[in-house]
């Protein structure tokens, strides 16, 4: 009876400890070298709700790269998938700045409001503020930025002196050219026929046509319109931001600028963007692109970003190991040449 006893529990204590180890690994990996302190951003329309991140055991006063968020309802920690980019930004030693979006984790105000005008004087309230705080530089202010953001922080970046440099991760150059992109990409990675094409690109013009015309929600779907998983919100703030354009921005736009495209990108026409950026950012040195040819529109790479089961487990169990091979690395040494070039 001993002899079975020891059987059953032997194999029982091995898996004990075996998960103990998992979660202290797990615990560990979700452990960053950051010191984090929650923040209200104030001098906007609006006060924001925010994380200012510090490296952990260094000196200041720190560079900053302040986050401007993509599109959708994001928290200031993007349900934490920012917190691999603020410790690897804090290794090159700069502090990060985030917050929620208006309307989000119970911040006042509702990001379906704004216009990409609204978005950039909510960057630049941001950088204004974070100038006064104890240990960051303003001399090392820049923006960090994904997707949506591509229209929001050349405008910032031409409108105030204070924005040193940008990292443009996604971005696009002109909404309606890369709406047509993402749909052309999405009905050939599900093998659509030319019928299904067509139809799909017939009612992509009627939208468009309706976005034009100012149409309210109501006479869009009163007129048969394609409403499906469409609010009035998301219209309008459609309505208002549709003819969004950085080329008249971007070249203006005189600080470096680290240019980051993903090779497996269905949202964002990466060769357009490539060369419509290095056709208006042309200053010596003021334009670096990183290619990562495996990787999608959220710099991941495609074979985790196809695999929900893939991309939760290594969210969880080691994020930093989500993001495309070279990703991070790329930003620390970006951020690593300002200084040096500025030394």
């Amino acid at each position: 009876m001993s002899g079975r006893r020891r059987w059953i529990w032997g194999p029982l204590l091995s898996v004990a400890v075996l998960l103990a180890g998992a979660g202290g690994w797990v615990g560990y990996q979700n452990t960053y070298d950051l010191t984090e302190e929650r923040v209200v951003i104030t001098g906007g329309r609006q006060p924001l709700h925010g994380v200012l991140a510090r490296p952990t055991g260094r000196q200041g006063p720190y560079g900053l790269v302040v986050f401007v968020h993509g599109d959708g309802p994001t928290d200031a920690t993007h349900d934490t998938f920012y917190r691999p980019l603020w410790e690897a930004m804090a290794e090159a030693g700069y502090a990060t700045l985030s917050w929620d979006k208006p309307g989000v984790a119970g911040a006042p105000g509702n990001w379906l409001d704004q216009s990409i005008q609204d978005r950039a004087d909510e960057t630049l309230a941001a950088v204004a503020w974070a100038r006064t705080r104890p240990g960051i530089d303003p001399a090392r202010i820049g923006l960090w930025g994904a997707s949506q953001a591509g229209w929001v922080m050349p405008r910032a970046a031409r409108q105030s002196a204070d924005v040193k440099f940008v990292i443009a991760v996604a971005p696009a150059i002109n909404w309606l050219r890369q709406g047509r992109y993402n749909l052309l990409a999405g009905l050939a990675a599900r093998h659509a026929s030319p019928e299904e094409t067509a139809a799909a690109i017939a009612r992509s013009d009627r939208t468009r046509a309706a976005l034009a015309a100012g149409r309210s929600f109501e006479q869009y779907r009163a007129d048969g319109g394609d409403t499906d998983g469409l609010t009035p919100e998301r219209w309008e703030f459609d309505k208002r931001n549709h003819l969004s354009d950085a080329t008249e921005d971007l070249a203006a736009v005189r600080v470096p600028v680290h240019l980051v495209l993903g090779g497996r990108d269905t949202n964002v026409d990466s060769d357009d963007t490539e060369a419509g950026y290095r056709r208006l950012l042309t200053a010596p040195g003021q334009l670096r692109v990183q290619r990562l040819r495996d990787a999608t529109h959220e710099m991941l790479p495609e074979s985790v970003a196809r695999s929900g089961l893939r991309s939760t487990f290594l969210a969880i169990a080691a994020p930093r190991s989500l993001f495309a091979p070279g990703y991070l690395d790329g930003i620390r040494e970006f951020l690593a040449s300002l200084d040096h070039r500025k030394g």
